[in-house]
């Protein structure tokens, strides 16, 4: 199973957070992710977003058949989010668009059993891939400045 987990990009400040858009560098940030990540990841794909408009942006810059899953909110927890994804036993690639503190504590998790602060840039991305020996690869960790 490959795991991506993928920050928002940039997004305005303001409120409800909920309703955020991406700035104009957003969605610079977001496209040129979006096309790296088209050349990279294996196919079957699934994409799952958080509820939040800002984090909805950023997946459609992917892709426009995305899932919204309430679990990527940002209320969420590592664990959840895990689950949401089928991590670490489901198959093919699964890309999730979501928030931090969350992402970053997800990425600890997956990679250590322990939930630990990691930090993930706006707009970067975390690659994860369990292989069949449950042994888990760290295939990427890129900012969008990187590419």
């Amino acid at each position: 199973m490959n795991l991506v987990l993928w920050r928002h990009a940039e997004a305005e400040d303001g409120v409800p957070d909920e309703e955020r858009r991406l700035t104009a560098k957003g969605r610079r940030q977001a496209a040129a992710m979006a096309a790296w990540l088209d050349k990279q990841l294996p196919l079957p794909r699934r994409v799952l977003s958080s509820p939040a408009r800002r984090t909805r942006e950023t997946a459609a810059a992917f892709s426009a058949d995305f899932v919204i899953e309430a679990a990527l909110s940002t209320a969420s927890t590592p664990a959840r989010l895990l689950r949401a994804a089928g991590w670490p036993d489901g198959e093919g690639t699964v890309l999730v668009v979501g928030h931090q503190p969350t992402l970053g504590a997800a990425a600890a998790l997956a990679l250590t059993g322990r939930a630990e602060p990691w930090a993930v840039k706006k707009g970067a991305i975390w690659w994860l891939r369990r292989d069949n020996d449950d042994s888990v690869l760290v295939r990427a960790v890129l900012a969008p400045g990187a590419l």
